[in-house]
């Protein structure tokens, strides 16, 4: 998987693009690519900013005066127009972005108690039976940042350590095939090495999981 650090990201967005979106009136988006879409979003889209302009009703008393694409984006976010450009820092928006980006990510990492779950339901039940043999959602978390495709959407910075992020697999199936074999091997070498898991010491719930990744 690859990183995105909205730490170090510019999000270059086209300015035409932008201001049709703005007037249209209708709810926006701007993706991790700077691409500008509308609403309904797909499946595992990863947008940096999500809203919906409506200018105020202007008066005789009060006319309205036109705000600057960074006034209509927000303060979060550092605008910089450049000729057809607008180029977007989205890092100090991150809280509100987590809670547009949580219903379409794979796995949430965002917490100080790390991920705990899987969106998917199958992914789900491979990390569920993982746990009997102690090997847990960090764990299972890390082969999936090696060994698939799919984006990291993140904050990181090493001085001080900050870390917060939303896992998007670009493809679930391919996870799964990847973490079955990962667990399957693994507890397969646990039940013919440890003598804690010999077939006879397994509980109930470790030979459950052992079945499921048809080591026994």
């Amino acid at each position: 998987m690859k990183q995105f650090n909205l730490f170090k990201e510019i999000i270059v967005v086209n300015k035409n693009a932008l201001l049709n979106a703005v007037n249209s009136k209708k709810e926006f988006g701007i993706n991790s690519k700077g691409d500008v879409i509308f609403s309904p979003f797909e499946d595992k889209e990863i947008l940096i900013y999500q809203g919906k302009y409506s200018p105020q009703a202007s008066n005789m008393v009060m006319p309205n005066t036109p705000k600057s694409l960074a006034e209509i984006l927000g303060n979060n976010y550092q605008v910089v127009e450049d000729d057809e450009r607008v180029l977007v820092k989205a890092f100090a928006n991150w809280q509100e972005l987590i809670k547009i980006n949580m219903p379409r990510a794979s796995y949430d990492d965002t917490t100080g108690d790390g991920v705990d779950k899987f969106a998917n339901e199958a992914l789900e039940d491979i990390g569920w039976h993982a746990t009997d043999f102690d090997i847990s959602y960090r764990e299972l978390v890390e082969v999936l940042e090696k060994e698939c495709s799919g984006t990291l959407l993140c904050i990181e910075q090493e001085e001080p350590y900050q870390f917060s992020g939303l896992g998007f697999l670009d493809d679930d199936t391919e996870a799964q095939k990847v973490l079955f074999a990962y667990c399957q091997e693994k507890i397969k070498k646990m039940i013919e090495e440890n003598p804690l898991y010999k077939k006879e010491n397994l509980s109930d719930d470790e030979e459950e999981a052992a079945e499921f990744f048809q080591v026994l």
